[in-house]
């Protein structure tokens, strides 16, 4: 009987409101801002995995929006300024992996008259998908089932796996009846891994719905409540979803103020990031022999001497270390030629710097063109790439 009268009354309700004839609204542009910088830098890591929606459709969210800061033409309705709130939050979110769903609760043709209607069901989330199913809101009409919503939304989520938060969007406004005890059916089903936001798009005359929402909120434990008023500039939706979609994580170093090695190259370019101290390195941060050797020559001349010298006396200067004496050249010639021409002269290297009393452990290798560390495309580049290198182990 109880029901009869509900579908009655909601059939009635949209017979008023007129549902069909409810205009689209255009708002001034909104302009995100961006938070995918915080997340890059590791400020901020990710907290939740799966996005629910459950959307007031109901007649009284076919009214005219009396608050500020949805300025549209022609003025907006309730259910204007919550779609509208949605594709701000769609635009400010920022690359992360979730999974997303919207549902709607009200009566009549709006919800294929049901009392609930699933928009879109979970699915992997992008700006466009999500936009879709913000866009199939396109009516409001009958009464005011939260109830109907929260307790089908208890099998919407049953697929996601992760932590989710629900965010009801509402003016709180003569329900059908008391939501609380469906959220917290819904709190003891999916436990810490659930968390409850709302957003109150009400006028003056509805402020006891906000009451109800902020109760809502607090049964999860772990989420809040806010006004569409509080959020409607970018700064203020950024930090919404920031508190929603994220937490803060262990900032993520900036390599271009650190040299681990104090070789003075930036660990940002250093291709060499465990030099041992005071070897002479190029502008890629690694220890190179300045050692030029004749076409098809492993001989060392003796202008080289110097420069040997120097390696020695910075290998006896780090006692117990282990030195890997590599042969590289550029990418002329065959690869075959190339990898025994580099192992020569890496064992040319490795034999002066024994005969001078290098105390450290040697080993000679050569590489061939396998490991350039600049271009082959111009003979700068090529001759970066022609070196003898050492390269401390670990």
């Amino acid at each position: 009987m109880k029901k009869t009268l509900i579908i009655a009354t909601a059939i009635t309700s949209v017979l008023i409101s007129g549902c069909a004839s409810q205009p689209l609204s255009t708002f001034e542009t909104f302009h995100p801002h961006e938070l995918t910088g915080l997340v890059a830098s590791g400020q901020y890591v990710q907290k939740t995995d799966n996005f629910f929606v459950l959307n007031d459709s109901s007649s009284s969210m076919a009214e005219h929006y009396h608050g500020v800061g949805y300025p549209a033409q022609p003025t907006a309705t309730k259910l204007a300024v919550e779609k509208e709130i949605l594709n701000r939050i769609n635009l400010t979110i920022p690359d992360l992996k979730l999974t997303s769903s919207i549902r709607s609760f009200g009566f009549g043709p709006c919800l294929d008259w049901g009392f609930t209607r699933l928009n879109q069901a979970p699915t992997p989330y992008s700006k466009s998908t999500f936009g879709s199913g913000v866009d199939s809101l396109t009516c409001a009409s009958g009464g005011s089932p939260m109830v109907s919503g929260i307790e089908a939304s208890s099998e919407d989520l049953s697929t996601m796996t992760g932590n989710i938060a629900v965010l009801i969007l509402s003016d709180g406004h003569e329900l059908n009846s008391d939501p609380a005890a469906s959220v917290l059916s819904l709190k003891k089903q999916y436990g810490d891994r659930l968390c409850v936001y709302t957003v109150w798009v009400g006028n003056d005359e509805e402020r006891s719905g906000q009451t109800v929402l902020n109760n809502l909120s607090g049964i999860s434990g772990c989420g809040f409540s806010v006004t569409a008023e509080q959020i409607f500039t970018s700064n203020s939706m950024a930090k919404f979803v920031q508190s929603v979609f994220l937490k803060p994580g262990k900032p993520v170093a900036d390599c271009s103020t650190q040299d681990d090695d104090g070789d003075g190259i930036n660990n940002c370019i250093d291709k060499c990031p465990i030099t041992p101290k005071g070897a002479h390195v190029n502008q890629f941060g690694c220890w190179i022999v300045d050692v030029k050797f004749d076409n098809d020559k492993s001989d060392i001349k003796p202008v080289y001497y110097e420069e040997l010298d120097n390696a020695v006396m910075v290998i006896n200067h780090n006692p117990g270390v282990r030195i890997e004496v590599q042969g590289h050249t550029s990418s002329t010639g065959t690869a075959a030629y190339n990898q025994r021409l580099s192992e020569r002269r890496a064992q040319a290297v490795k034999g002066y710097l024994s005969r001078a009393h290098a105390k450290g452990t040697l080993t000679a290798r050569g590489y061939g063109l396998t490991r350039p560390i600049d271009t082959n495309d111009t003979e700068a580049g090529r001759a970066n790439n022609r070196r003898v290198q050492l390269e401390e182990l670990e």
